[in-house]
């Protein structure tokens, strides 16, 4: 099989030569190498008569990996195809550091206050209030409070750590905030576009290193769980290494409700993600979801506007997951999709999700528990009136 780096196909004469991305057509739509066409890796098999046999090839994904199957099809059905190395992701890499060798220190500062007002003023309704009504109703940030704001390099937790920096600038109580990135073992590529991103919205990284990838690779039974649970722990430790008392994480309020509809569906319980919680490990310690109510489609929006990239999953076990372009994947995948469907139903049934675990009648249930306690409705049946 034939393969080919993103700096090679940028010399290629186009007009001989075909580029295919078969990521998502969602994120074809928010980025893809000049003059690609979208043919989605779930409808590729029928849409190969879209393909032109007259030339070469190219076939780009988010990693350079699932693509090169498909590489292999068209070989086997005739046509001349390459695979394009590192896909998507590479071009992304190399795009972002030609733009920060290319501009001025100045027309970067510029870049990072645009980017800044749009929080306050575009999307203020959508990001900025709910943020702060987060903040007040739930009191997740104090008065002398040093958070440890979480960064993975995606789009929440990158918005999380400009609505932090806004926080301190704009609001009314004095808090510290560090901004803590765990490198647990990223690709190369991701790592870069972490950083490039970092220098472009100006947010000052504190970096760690971690082996957890290379430990977790040895895991054959549920790895991303351990994985999970291994990377909080070393967020908290290095956080409160650094005399912070909370650590903070970019779940939003998606998040929220796909972790109900998966517990009731799943596990057959009613339970949610909650806006803060105490460390039971690390005395002291406070994890809280500064971003609980806003919805993620703002979050989208807000990356959109800015013409921004960040990574969409960086753990290198699961880079060709549906997450990164193809696929059925996790369950909180079915429930993005299943969300999706009620939305288009009605636009108050995700708020409603979410309030069923805030409205909850307890002479209405069939039982529930809280620690050690449990309660069954016939306990006391025969002593209610009503």
């Amino acid at each position: 099989m034939k393969s080919i780096t993103i700096e090679e196909l940028e010399q290629i004469n186009k007009d001989s030569c075909c580029v295919v991305d078969i990521r998502p057509q969602e994120q074809y739509e928010r980025g893809t190498f000049p003059g690609a066409i979208s043919i989605p890796m779930d409808v590729f098999e029928e849409n190969m008569d879209r393909i032109p046999k007259d030339k070469t090839i190219y076939l780009m994904c988010h990693t350079g990996e699932r693509s090169r199957g498909y590489t292999e099809d068209l070989e086997e059905a005739g046509y001349d195809a390459v695979n394009v190395d590192g896909g998507y992701r590479a071009y992304l890499k190399l795009t972002l550091n030609r733009y920060m060798e290319s501009e001025s220190e100045e027309a970067r500062k510029e870049k990072t206050a645009e980017i800044e007002r749009s929080i306050i003023k575009k999307f203020k309704k959508t990001v900025w209030r709910p943020f702060t009504r987060a903040l007040n109703e739930y009191k997740l940030i104090n008065e002398g409070d040093k958070v440890a704001v979480c960064i993975s390099g995606g789009k929440d937790s990158m918005l999380l750590a400009k609505l932090i920096q806004e926080l301190q600038r704009h609001g009314k109580v004095p808090f510290e905030a560090v901004f803590l990135v765990m490198n647990p073992g990223y690709n190369a590529d991701n790592w870069k576009i972490i950083e490039d991103n970092a220098k472009l919205l100006g947010i000052p990284l504190t970096v760690f290193n971690s082996d957890i990838f290379d430990t977790v690779a040895t895991i054959d039974h549920n790895p991303c769980y351990l994985c999970a649970r291994m990377r909080r722990g070393y967020l908290y430790a290095k956080a409160k290494e650094l005399g912070c008392n909370k650590i903070a994480l970019g779940h939003h309020f998606d998040d929220v409700i796909e972790t109900i509809l998966m517990g009731m569906l799943y596990s057959g319980k009613v339970e949610t993600m909650m806006p803060k919680l105490h460390s039971q490990h690390f005395e002291g310690m406070e994890l809280i979801r500064p971003m609980y109510l806003v919805k993620e489609e703002a979050i989208k929006a807000w990356r959109d506007y800015n013409g921004l990239h960040f990574i969409q999953c960086a753990c290198r076990f699961t880079e060709n997951c549906a997450t990164c372009g193809g696929g059925r994947g996790s369950k909180r995948d079915e429930m993005k999709e299943l969300i999706a469907q009620f939305r288009k139903v009605s636009d108050v049934i995700d708020i409603n999700i979410f309030n069923s675990v805030k409205n909850i009648n307890l002479k209405t249930v069939i039982g529930y528990h809280k620690d050690d306690m449990t309660y069954q409705f016939l306990d006391d049946y025969d002593s209610r009136t009503n």
